[in-house]
């Protein structure tokens, strides 16, 4: 996939509208990640450095097409020492911004022509701009009007974050070093079918963890007790393990699990095989049998793309005993040079950084859904309008 990029564009004096994916966690008005507008200041101050009138425009949470301030941006203005312009539609600012100048919309979903991809909506935001930078590969997967609308109307390139997001997966997902292990984990197989089925024609191993992971153990007849999974996809379950079967790819499913009498982060930990595991008991975490194995598994291959935690990886430190010995794992092998490691979604992402591994991967996604669509091959709409056809 060839798409258009900011490369060589002679940018000077020009109005860039540039979506960038802010999306990030504020606790009591504070940013607790950064990590998404970290990755973005690349492509901005390249903009900058050209001489770019840069012009920012993103979402945070779901206002649901209301001016809810709960979700203003004025937090992540103040972080990037930015002016804040207190609606998306408005273009008098415009008029005094120099060459280099960076300034940043209000939230675009303030407005219900965002989601809805309003074509009246799209234009008045791509009035007054000359170029569309999109660099949002999290939310590219979604035809909004801030991803697809605009680029209908201006001229439009890649950032060089979504570029470089592009260019590592496409990589993975077409000619990977192999061994090629990846792991899926999450709560529901239904939202995971399709990634599943793509994962299992193309990796030679498949780790299947958390509540993911107890479907295809009571699926298989093992004792579960009174854990998260979803019975009603049995037949999904023991169809993805023979679609894998078939296309010679060897599912790693749960030996044994981490589990307890409540849901509850302080909850006293036991570990037991799927024969004693109680009605009573409940899930929580990747057992040690299991995470000997899965740190074997990885310690056996050239690749890995991981999204999904294999527990509740955030009731540190009981209950992120699998997942952090996954992420340590998978970054000592990366420093050492013999693994090159794909790592993306929200709470992945979360757990290396509670773990202290994140600088360790070859590359973190910026992307949850979209990393997932993508690995499915499904074509996203936000991408798609930026090929170089």
């Amino acid at each position: 996939m060839k798409l258009r990029t900011i490369d060589n564009l002679d940018l000077r004096g020009k109005y860039v509208l540039l979506r960038d994916d802010f999306n990030v966690q504020i606790v009591d008005g504070k940013i607790t990640d950064a990590f998404r507008i970290e990755q973005s200041m690349p492509t901005i101050n390249a903009l900058r450095d050209a001489g770019a009138r840069v012009v920012i425009v993103s979402h945070l949470g779901r206002p649901k097409g209301t001016r809810n301030m709960e979700y203003s941006l004025k937090p992540i203005a103040e972080y990037m020492n930015v002016p804040l312009i207190s609606d998306c539609l408005d273009k008098d600012f415009l008029g005094g911004m120099r060459d280099g100048d960076v300034a940043l919309l209000e939230n675009v979903r303030f407005y219900p022509g965002e989601e809805k991809n309003d074509p009246e909506f799209a234009q008045k935001l791509a009035d007054g701009y000359d170029i569309f930078v999109n660099d949002a590969f999290a939310v590219s997967h979604r035809a909004h009007a801030s991803t697809v609308g605009v680029a209908e109307i201006l001229p439009s390139y890649a950032g060089k974050l979504l570029a470089s997001e592009i260019d590592h997966l496409s990589h993975v997902m077409e000619n990977p070093r192999r061994p090629l292990l990846a792991i899926v984990a999450g709560s529901k197989i239904s939202t995971k079918i399709d990634v599943l089925k793509s994962l299992a024609r193309v990796a030679d191993r498949v780790i299947v963890g958390g509540a993911l992971g107890t479907t295809f153990n009571y699926a298989l007849g093992d004792r579960v007790g009174n854990s998260l999974y979803e019975a009603d996809q049995k037949e999904t379950a023991l169809g993805i393990i023979e679609y894998a079967r078939e296309n010679n790819c060897e599912l790693l499913l749960p030996l044994d699990k981490g589990v307890a009498k409540e849901f509850k982060r302080d909850a006293a930990r036991e570990n037991k095989t799927f024969e004693t595991i109680a009605d009573d008991d409940v899930i929580l975490d990747a057992g040690v049998e299991t995470t000997a194995r899965n740190i074997d598994a990885v310690n056996n291959s050239a690749t890995v793309i991981w999204n999904g935690t294999v527990g509740m990886a955030e009731w540190e430190p009981t209950w992120s005993y699998g997942t952090f010995s996954l992420a340590h794992a998978i970054a000592d092998a990366t420093r050492a040079g013999k693994l090159e490691s794909i790592v993306g979604g929200g709470d992945t992402v979360a757990a290396l950084e509670a773990s202290h591994t994140k600088s360790d991967m070859t590359y973190v996604s910026t992307g949850g859904g979209a990393f997932l669509e993508f690995v499915e091959g499904r074509v996203l709409p936000g991408i798609a309008i930026l090929e170089d056809k």
